[in-house]
């Protein structure tokens, strides 16, 4: 059975490609992302396996 740890990150307007493609480089796998506190941001919820069965 997987078994996974959980990130929430946020996330800036004018990055959000090169903050995904940082985090995904590391094995982070986009769940959602959804809106932020004001318009500029918004909230990415990623997971990864944890390695450990």
């Amino acid at each position: 059975m997987t078994t996974w740890e959980y990130a929430t990150v946020p996330l800036l307007v004018h990055a959000t490609k090169q903050i995904l493609d940082t985090w995904g480089q590391d094995g982070w796998e986009l769940v959602q992302v959804v809106p932020g506190p004001n318009p500029e941001n918004m909230v990415a919820y990623l997971k990864r396996p944890t390695g450990e069965a």
